[in-house]
């Protein structure tokens, strides 16, 4: 069956006309761009955030008309507050008191807004966050890795794939498929037990995200909430690299046990994720320490070492920034070729060392989980050194 073109969605989008709108919300332009992908059609409305509540009818009729045209299987559709130029509203730019953290060049145009409540999600018991302040440095490889040592140590787990724009869990896990849908709740896919959820299950691999940052963050919240996890007693969320709007958004909104910062030994890394664990501290999210990726390589031929981005500067930083220190994860071929392959160190090869090392790894994590729920029940802070 051929899919719809966008030249046919708008014309259905053109019927839908929100509460107290003049025109329809073609006209007036608030539809962004239209994805289509393998039956999939996803897009966001453009609307004042103090009243998406008012607007809900307005996205349920755009996600109906859609949803009803021929070729498509299912319609995503979500509200952003997202400003068209020229009609954001004008407001005071804070002093240097205010934005501290803003540089001056920026301070004329930077605004500080509260933080929205951290609801809970429903039947999961904590959620974690593996991240990293730039990309490349394997965080997508450990998160696959430390979830299976976690259900290998008993626990439920799931796999949030947070990064939109390069989503790479349905290759890491050898998971194909789409998801199911039950009205507006999708069911995760699984493989090796765990519960996945990833943009890549929606769009085909080499199809671009060409998306602006409030489409990212809402999809990044239906992939969350709006997904059927059932009862899982961690979910390992894979966070975007980088320290952007959707990084602060998904740390301000998502309540988070706690972060794990991934880096290699090298200062260039060093520098970037000491910026990811700070941007953690400033919302409350404790830190469950810090994992030195690619730590050293040994020859497979000759057995030399080789600390190809130097060695050990993961664990100096943790001990300057008096947060734990996980373990450090070896650059080795079995590790990269497993998970380009779909079946990750930790399933194909169990009882070798580089599962051992995520197990290990794993342990610490459960622990300093535990400690952390335990200070958040007491209400007691945590002693960190700088």
């Amino acid at each position: 069956m051929n899919e719809p073109t966008t030249e046919t969605i708008l014309e259905e989008l053109s019927k839908v006309r929100g509460p107290g709108l003049k025109e329809d919300i073609v006209t007036m332009g608030l539809v962004s761009d239209i994805l289509i992908s393998d039956g999939k059609v996803i897009f966001a409305i453009n609307v004042p955030a103090e009243d998406a509540q008012n607007l809900e009818p307005m996205r349920l009729a755009a996600e109906k008309v859609v949803g009803e045209l021929a070729g498509v299987e299912k319609a995503i559709v979500s509200l952003t507050a997202e400003k068209k130029g020229g009609s954001a509203p004008v407001r005071p730019a804070p002093s240097a008191e205010q934005a501290p953290n803003v540089p001056p060049p920026m301070q004329g145009r930077a605004h500080q807004q509260p933080p929205a409540p951290k609801a809970a999600v429903d039947g999961i018991g904590a959620i974690i966050a593996v991240a990293s302040g730039k990309g490349g440095v394997g965080k997508s490889t450990t998160s696959v890795n430390l979830a299976l040592a976690l259900q290998k140590l008993g626990k439920r787990v799931g796999l949030l794939d947070a990064d939109i724009y390069g989503p790479s869990m349905p290759r890491m896990v050898g998971i194909t498929g789409r998801p199911t849908a039950n009205g507006r709740i999708l069911s995760p896919l699984e493989g090796f037990g765990l519960k996945v959820m990833s943009m890549g299950f929606l769009v085909e691999e080499e199809t671009p995200m060409i998306w602006r940052g409030p489409m990212v963050i809402s999809a990044l919240t239906q992939m969350l909430r709006e997904v059927d996890w059932g009862e899982l007693d961690i979910l390992v969320v894979d966070m975007p690299p980088g320290t952007g709007d959707a990084q602060l958004t998904m740390a301000q909104q998502v309540p988070l046990a706690g972060a794990v910062i991934v880096s290699t030994p090298q200062d260039i890394a060093l520098i970037d994720a000491r910026k990811g664990l700070n941007m953690f501290r400033k919302v409350e999210v404790p830190i469950l320490g810090i994992i030195e990726n690619m730590s050293t390589f040994v020859c497979p031929k000759c057995g030399e070492r080789s600390d190809i981005f130097g060695h050990g500067g993961a664990q100096d930083e943790a001990s300057k920034l008096g947060v734990p220190f996980l373990g450090e994860v070896p650059l080795h071929m079995d590790i990269r070729i497993n998970s380009d392959g779909g079946t990750p160190v930790v399933i194909s090869q169990p009882d070798g060392p580089h599962a051992q090392t995520y197990l290990s790894i794993a342990e610490e994590v459960i622990s300093r989980l535990e400690i952390e729920q335990e200070l958040a029940k007491s209400g007691t802070p945590e002693i960190v050194f700088e």
